[in-house]
């Protein structure tokens, strides 16, 4: 099958797929002459698994780990990720559980007590900590745990920004000056190369969790953030 006809199956950007290959987590198994990619069945079961992964917010780097061990078997990665989903599935079912008892509530028709309110909720984990922990050690992160309110009222504050330049072109001046000032506040707690600030606009389309924490900001967001980075990064490439 061609990108074309892959994406059209799944529902998956072209951009997507292509950004799969570039980052080797899913390379067809041949490409026509002219440069066309073309998807083997093989191709399409890995890309089933890569969707699998992505639906329980594992990061793309894990994934590509993943697919890549020697260990790797695809039977039992099915029947680990049933196992999760269920999990999730059942975490789901007792978050729409307290969301209809609200409604009731609401109308005066069931009284909560403050326990069954927040039934359903498990912010245990942060999602991304133990991605950052990853790239920058646990020193870092430590460290900006401690400073994290302060980061996140800077960060909001860029994002709230933004939000307002989104309807501009990427490349005007208005919103590569916005964009500087994230590359300037990602190069203070960690360190970011102008191709990985690119690649990280990258990710904000693509991972899910990304996309939706941005784009909370305003609708379109991510996408914009992603051009005017990559944008960025080629103005500013020598």
């Amino acid at each position: 099958m061609k990108v074309k006809e892959v994406s059209q199956l799944t529902g998956i950007s072209v951009r997507t797929l292509h950004y799969y290959d570039d980052i080797g987590l899913l390379t067809p198994d041949h490409t026509t002459e002219a440069g066309y990619r073309l998807y083997s069945d093989d191709n399409l079961a890995t890309l089933q698994q890569i969707l699998f992964f992505r639906e329980l917010d594992f990061p793309l780097k894990k994934i590509k780990e993943l697919l890549r061990s020697p260990t790797f078997d695809r039977q039992k990665a099915f029947e680990l990720q049933r196992k999760m989903l269920i999990t999730k599935r059942k975490q789901l079912d007792r978050m729409i559980q307290t969301i209809d008892k609200s409604i009731l509530n609401g109308k005066g028709e069931l009284v909560m007590t403050k326990e069954e309110k927040f039934e359903g909720f498990d912010f245990s984990k942060n999602p991304y900590e133990q991605e950052a922990r990853e790239r920058w050690g646990d020193k870092a992160v430590d460290e900006a745990n401690k400073k994290g309110p302060e980061l996140r009222e800077k960060m909001n504050e860029i994002y709230i920004k933004l939000a307002g330049l989104r309807h501009l072109p990427p490349e005007s001046p208005q919103a590569q000056a916005g964009i500087e000032q994230w590359f300037t506040y990602l190069n203070k707690i960690g360190t970011y190369s102008l191709a990985a600030f690119a690649s990280l606009g990258q990710m904000y389309v693509d991972d899910e969790r990304f996309r939706k924490n941005t784009d909370q900001f305003g609708e379109g967001l991510a996408e914009f953030m992603r051009d005017a980075m990559e944008m960025y990064a080629k103005l500013n490439n020598g």
